[in-house]
């Protein structure tokens, strides 16, 4: 009689009849009613429902309220108590120990600041995903590939997507690769970031950098402790009689369209580049294959590395013509070169997913990729013309570079003027841009790069009118 009085006032502080904590047995797993219950009154003391010093019914009591066996509440319990949540003493009822700490709750992460327009160069049109292609070409890897191929892979990536990529390679880029001779990156980021690695192993502390260059890779190379040289850039790209004057071994060039003039390595420029890399030992060439694929007037020039392999480190993604979001990449190196990438690839994270190497190599050789390509290209012809006209209606007298190819213009400004300043005037003005200076490792002419590639032909309409009355 008196347990059963106990149960009732406890009844009374917790909730009476089938409403304590709003339980309903019919939400629960057949076969798991003991951890259902469990995880149910866990959570009520850890979210402050159940206080530190609140008494819980009787095990025969919730169990009649609950209609399950007294088994099922006498295993919860217990397991609360074995957690240090409960105690329970004959005669005195089971209470709650302590409110167990409440998870702090997780920081928003700062959404990054939105403009209505923005103009900045990075990204492809995200939009046009191939998202049935892909989804077709993920169903038809997963449906051949054996379950041994689940595991962990070769370091050099799958052979699938290799062998893929040596067929693409040499007919779209003209680089004559064995798929032995190709290893699969984490995309172009982690695939410089191997190659600053080899050569910091090699004893190279400097290397050549094209100026302007890329701001991003920049910073990651010198995040790999390795110091850039200057070498100035001009309509025919990289200077090569200022390269020799450097006295520098590697260098990092974009030769198919340069990141930000948007110019093509000029034919003499390149034979010139080839033979400075084959002139001297420790002289090499990494030809980051920026952009090749979107070239809307006629065929892109092909990669140094088709005519030059020996001395050439390849690198590529498919960051800008899929999505970044995929992180796959490849580099394609002289064997000395390519041995050590494997190596360190190996030891970074052993090898990259094969899931999305296998949707790619399918993606590749069941035509897919290519039609997208073809797609986008036309797209994106649409989107550089529409920005150009704007360009060349709200700022007249303006020189525009980079025309041909790629996913961004370059627009000249008078000189003198202060690019980063009239970023800052845009900005203001609901547009984004971005500064040739900021991809300058030295003072040079000012200029303002634009993107084109996510922004429909409305928005760079808009856009540029908004620049031109900043400006």
């Amino acid at each position: 009689m008196e347990q059963g009085q106990a149960g009732a006032a406890a009844v009374d502080q917790v909730g009476r009849g089938a409403d304590f904590l709003q339980l309903d047995p019919a939400s629960a797993p057949a076969h798991g009613l003991a951890g259902w219950l469990t995880a149910a009154v866990r959570d009520a003391i850890t979210d402050g429902r159940l206080p530190a010093g609140a008494r819980l019914p009787a095990t025969r009591v919730l169990a009649g309220q609950l209609g399950v066996s007294r088994g099922v509440v006498v295993e919860a319990y217990q397991r609360l108590t074995d957690e240090g949540l409960l105690s329970g003493r004959r005669g005195g009822g089971t209470g709650v120990l302590a409110t167990s700490p409440r998870p702090a709750a997780v920081r928003a992460e700062t959404a990054p600041v939105r403009v209505p327009i923005d103009l900045r160069p990075g990204l492809p049109d995200l939009s046009a995903f191939p998202r049935q292609a892909w989804l077709r070409a993920e169903r038809a890897a997963l449906a051949r590939t054996p379950d041994h191929a689940l595991g962990y892979g070769d370091p050099r990536g799958t052979l699938e997507l290799r062998a893929a990529l040596a067929t693409w390679l040499g007919r779209s880029r003209g680089v004559r690769a064995d798929p032995t001779e190709i290893v699969v990156v984490n995309g172009v980021a982690q695939g410089l970031a191997l190659i600053a690695q080899v050569l910091a192993r090699r004893g190279v502390t400097t290397v050549g950098y094209e100026d302007p260059g890329s701001r991003g890779t920049r910073d990651q190379l010198e995040r790999w402790g390795l110091t850039l040289e200057p070498v100035p850039v001009d309509d025919r790209g990289l200077d090569v009689d200022a390269l020799t004057a450097t006295g520098v071994g590697p260098v990092f060039v974009t030769p198919a369209h340069q990141y930000p003039t948007g110019g093509v390595l000029a034919p003499e420029r390149r034979r010139a580049l080839l033979e400075w890399a084959r002139a001297a030992d420790g002289r090499l060439v990494i030809e980051d294959d920026y952009d090749a694929e979107h070239r809307y007037d006629r065929a892109p020039v092909a990669a140094l590395a088709a005519v030059a392999p020996e001395h050439v480190v390849h690198v590529g993604s498919v960051s800008k013509t899929l999505a970044p979001a995929l992180r796959l990449g490849w580099v394609v190196a002289p064997r000395d070169v390519r041995e050590e990438l494997v190596a360190r690839k190996q030891w970074s994270d052993i090898t990259t997913p094969a899931l999305g190497q296998l949707a790619l190599a399918e993606l590749i050789t069941s035509g897919g990729f290519e039609r997208h390509l073809r797609k986008v290209r036309a797209r994106q012809r649409d989107r550089r013309d529409a920005l150009l006209d704007a360009v060349r209606l709200h700022l007249p007298g303006t020189r525009v570079h980079g025309v041909a190819a790629g996913l961004h213009l370059l627009v000249g400004l008078p000189d003198g003027a202060d690019d980063a300043a009239v970023a800052e005037r845009a900005l203001a003005a609901g547009v984004a841009v971005q500064p040739l200076s900021h991809h300058r490792l030295r003072p040079g002419p000012p200029g303002l790069v634009l993107g084109y590639a996510a922004t429909t032909p409305d928005r760079l309409r808009e856009g540029v009118r908004l620049l031109a009355d900043a400006m």
